[in-house]
């Protein structure tokens, strides 16, 4: 009934608005159904004054249900509170001389980062540059959501439970050829894009030198290297950092004490990735054994959460002209690579709890858009409870118990296997992405534009590029 009434209302004040009556289309929103004021909010409005734009790394349709299923089938997720919905593609392009550009059709996070956060494709370990005739010929700089933002006068904020200096963070504030040249000890496959070679340096170093306001997440060892070029050369990014003016924070306590300060904030509460939410059995081969529940509550008191994160980068980004925030639950991705299943639920759960911090701000400030989506689909699926012995899906799986009381199995099959009963969790070769279309949520001004099936290169415009 809902899903009538909502398709009805759309007809009605799509051709109230087409006639140009913004009156007309929002008398056809009478009811107080919330869905029907929020795509009326979304007809009447194409210009948020804030986006939050939140990326779960690896995200699929598999793994957000899995996250769902498991906490109970008639739970009620946050993201859940996002009416409006879509899908997106995700393709990148193989190195050439020059386009037209063959597909390549199961992408990593640096392309499809650079498909949302410039618009145009690339390819694949590529960061806000073009493509080019082979992976090491660097490409041109495409101009960033982040960048145009700061021209507009917005604040801007990357948060992460990855290194900041990962792929999904990078394609914000840095342009470079290979996703790996994260500090500038890391600069060796990057050579001409050194500062001692007149390049913009790492990726580190280009996150303090684009000056972002908030930046928090892990990575305290790419921070730590020395800097080789430029003004700041002998110092630390940290110590770089510092003389910019930046706040520095290492641990939960900090981030929570820091004030609104026209002072940038640069958070680095991890020497590699943040610490997992969750912990639990390793997948194995053959069969999947008793189900068993994960293991809650892993991270360490001195990690803030993502939600947290979350929460003190908007407290801190607003301002009179708005902000521009990406937010990215890094480590679903990772723990699919990994076939953990509880550290991939952990991770899932973390980050929808910061789609609903998201939310709360949205309620209260209605000129935000949220966008959520995935950078590209992954490996884990679903399969009957039943399946075992010979006829378990090759590969990798785990049988979990959910708060339902009942059997919920995940397999991983795309990194081959070793044969029945063969390695403990170390010994799992890392699984691969997948090409399939991953989903879109969105509420607020502008989020009509997620509906239907889109390319992750029209995020770029729906989220003001």
């Amino acid at each position: 009934m809902k899903s009538r009434r909502l398709t009805a209302s759309l007809a009605v004040a799509a051709a109230a608005v087409a006639a140009g009556g913004t009156a007309a289309a929002t008398g056809a929103f009478s009811s107080p159904d919330p869905t029907e004021r929020a795509v009326r909010t979304a007809l009447e409005d194409h210009h948020p004054k804030n986006v939050i734009f939140l990326v779960g790394d690896g995200m699929g349709t598999q793994e957000i249900t899995a996250a769902r299923y498991y906490q109970g089938v008639r739970s009620r997720l946050n993201v859940d509170g996002l009416p409006l919905t879509g899908f997106d593609t995700t393709w990148s392009v193989k190195p050439a001389a020059s386009a037209p550009y063959l597909p390549d059709y199961d992408p990593d996070s640096a392309s499809t980062g650079t498909a949302w956060a410039t618009g145009r494709k690339t390819i694949d370990e590529r960061i806000s540059q073009g493509p080019s005739s082979a992976i090491d010929v660097p490409g041109q700089n495409y101009t960033t959501l982040l960048e145009l933002a700061q021209r507009e006068g917005k604040k801007v904020g990357n948060v992460s439970t990855a290194e900041i200096t990962d792929a999904t963070p990078a394609v914000l504030a840095s342009h470079i050829s290979l996703r790996g040249c994260q500090g500038p000890e890391d600069m060796d496959e990057c050579a001409s894009e050194k500062k001692d070679a007149g390049g913009l340096g790492s990726i580190a170093e280009q996150e303090v030198d684009h000056r972002v306001d908030v930046l928090l997440g892990g990575g305290l060892r790419r921070f730590n290297q020395t800097i080789t070029g430029g003004k700041d050369a002998g110092r630390t990014v940290v110590e770089s950092a510092k003389r910019k003016g930046f706040r520095y924070v290492t641990d939960a306590d900090g981030l929570a004490g820091l004030r609104r300060s026209r002072r940038p904030v640069l958070g680095l509460f991890n020497e590699s990735n943040m610490s997992l939410e969750w912990s639990g059995p390793a997948a194995a081969t053959g069969k999947g054994g008793a189900a068993v529940a994960c293991t809650e509550d892993e991270r360490p008191e001195g990690e803030p959460s993502l939600a947290a994160m979350t929460a003190k980068a908007i407290g801190l980004l607003e301002s009179r002209r708005g902000f521009f925030l990406q937010v990215e639950g890094a480590s679903i991705d990772k723990q699919d690579h990994a076939a953990n299943v509880c550290g991939q639920l952990g991770e899932t759960v973390a980050f929808d709890d910061a789609i609903g911090v998201a939310l709360r701000f949205q309620r209260r400030n209605p000129d935000t858009l949220i966008v959520v989506s995935a950078d590209h689909s992954h490996t884990s699926q679903i399969v009957a409870e039943d399946s075992e012995g010979e006829d378990l899906p090759t590969g990798y799986s785990t049988n979990l118990l959910t708060r339902d009381g009942q059997t919920l199995t995940l397999t991983y099959g795309t990194a081959g296997y070793g044969g029945a009963g063969a390695g403990p969790v170390a010994e799992i070769p890392s699984q691969q992405h997948t090409g399939a279309v991953v989903p879109v949520w969105a509420k607020g001004p502008g989020s009509l534009a997620v509906l239907g099936t889109n390319d992750h290169t029209d995020l770029f415009h729906t989220l003001g590029g």
